[in-house]
């Protein structure tokens, strides 16, 4: 095993998650996901696209907090609590993007056997990426990697 195994099994034993970030590549949006949580509190573990490294991290960890005291996420509901004063929105991940996006799970689950929800937040106006008003750079940014819908 090596340095970045320890820590992040490190983490993951101290702290509920460990959270990586991956950071902007020419037109990719960053993203940071959480690594431990369904070992740890049996809940989905989480993705956030578009965000920077601190506000992504204080998301997951909100999020983290929350499911360790028992609080439970349902994929196509909002919730309060995340991002300043706008609701966010739960959705599940399509596992076909699970080799993109979550590399250190599939490590930690030996394959992917575990469920991810993406939180997905509005724009200071409101809008949320699926809306037809939304603004297209707003939406590119925040790219929806869920699941559709039956």
């Amino acid at each position: 095993m090596d340095e970045r195994e320890v820590r992040v099994l490190q983490d993951i034993e101290t702290y509920g998650c460990h959270v990586v970030h991956a950071g902007e590549v020419d037109d990719e949006p960053p993203f940071s996901y959480s690594v431990g949580i369904g070992k740890m509190s049996r809940q989905p573990e989480v993705i956030v696209l578009g965000l920077a490294r601190e506000l992504a991290y204080a998301i997951i960890s909100e999020y983290n907090a929350r499911v360790r005291a028992g609080e439970v996420f349902a994929a196509g509901r909002r919730y309060g609590g995340f991002f300043a004063a706008y609701d966010v929105a739960f959705e599940v991940v399509d596992p076909r993007n699970y080799r993109e996006y979550l590399g250190w799970n599939l490590w930690l689950y030996e394959g992917d056997s575990f469920d991810v929800l993406q939180i997905i937040y509005p724009s200071a106006a409101g809008e949320w990426p699926w809306d037809e008003d939304a603004p297209v750079a707003f939406a590119d940014r925040q790219r929806l990697i869920t699941a559709p819908r039956h």
